[in-house]
């Protein structure tokens, strides 16, 4: 007959394969209490910031759980086994019980990772749409904050859309929205504009413009054009010298992707020439060594992906990169 430790050794047998057991981020404790943590694993399921696509964004975080035990592996660029050497935590979801009210479910996204930044944790999140990096921002960054000591942020930003769409009041509806977080968090104090960039901006606007890499926010926009013609080690070098010393936040709209990588997003843009994952993944690994506060991957669409679950499996290699990002500088700090 077995005994308990034979059990437990089968168990510990089973571990690298990502179909078996409870499925958490990439296999991880499930532990609510962000104190617990070096660095947190969360899901934020909210669609309600961005009416004008589909909306099923919320269904994302549970996709990324199905599919992520898969790369609960050593990072070879890193010579990391983050597991091993920091406490990683699948703190669960933001709790949104007003889920389709925008206004009020940011609210609660603001409250939920203030208590994360107070215990310390260096969150990366998994949404929903765009509308959530708003709030987490604002509880991150800028006066009495802890994880940016005060500071504003700079915002590393990987979208085919601005999101700062200042000139208008509400985006169908929703004021903090999908289509507003870059504005309103630059001009209420959160993010350094100066010392930000948005990477990977694409497609036809709403209106031409004289020069689509002008911001009135102050950004710095690289887009997929510039980037493509100047090239990766030149686009990190902007990067870099744009940020400079200031803690880093950096946020992961799945739609910066080119279709062919990431089929299943909310907001598609096809027919210009998106970044490849290997591309996405070699600006990540340009901000190695930099203060990286915290991260988010948004607006997948998990309902519209294809049968292998491409996209959801993008989302998770991308997660995984961040969260040894953050893994990397706390062992070197």
């Amino acid at each position: 007959m077995a005994t308990r430790d034979d059990i437990e050794a089968r168990k510990q047998e089973m571990q690298p394969w990502y179909w078996w057991g409870i499925p958490t981020f990439f296999k991880c404790p499930w532990n609510e209490d962000p104190a617990a943590c070096d660095i947190a694993l969360i899901g934020v399921p909210h669609s309600a910031g961005n009416g004008s696509t589909e909306r099923d964004q919320h269904l994302g975080p549970r996709a990324i759980r199905h599919v992520s035990g898969r790369l609960r592996r050593a990072h070879q660029a890193f010579r990391l086994i983050p597991w091993d050497e920091f406490k990683i935590h699948d703190l669960g979801d933001v709790p949104l019980p007003q889920a389709m009210n925008n206004e009020v479910s940011v609210g609660h996204i603001e409250d939920y990772y203030r208590l994360v930044d107070a215990a310390g944790a260096r969150p990366v999140s998994f949404g929903g749409d765009h509308a959530v990096t708003g709030p987490i921002l604002k509880a991150l960054a800028g006066e009495g904050a802890k994880s940016s000591g005060g500071r504003k942020v700079a915002l590393v930003h990987f979208d085919a859309h601005r999101d700062d769409y200042d000139h208008m009041p509400h985006w169908l509806g929703a004021v903090r929205s999908a289509a507003h977080w870059a504005a309103y968090t630059v001009h209420e104090g959160y993010v350094d504009a100066a010392r930000s960039i948005q990477i990977g901006i694409r497609g036809n606007p709403m209106k031409p413009r004289d020069d689509p890499a002008e911001s009135s926010t102050g950004y710095r926009v690289l887009t997929a054009d510039e980037l493509f013609d100047i090239g990766l080690e030149r686009s990190i070098e902007i990067m870099r010298e744009r940020i400079g010393d200031a803690p880093v936040y950096v946020t992961f709209d799945l739609d910066v992707l080119d279709p062919a990588d990431a089929p299943g997003v909310a907001n598609l843009e096809a027919g210009y020439r998106g970044l490849r994952t290997w591309e996405a993944i070699r600006m990540l690994h340009g901000l190695r060594g930099l203060n990286i506060i915290g991260a988010d991957i948004v607006c997948p669409m998990p309902t519209v992906d294809n049968p292998n679950q491409i996209t959801a499996l993008t989302g998770s290699v991308l997660m995984f990169e961040m969260l040894c990002l953050i893994a990397d500088y706390l062992r070197s700090a």
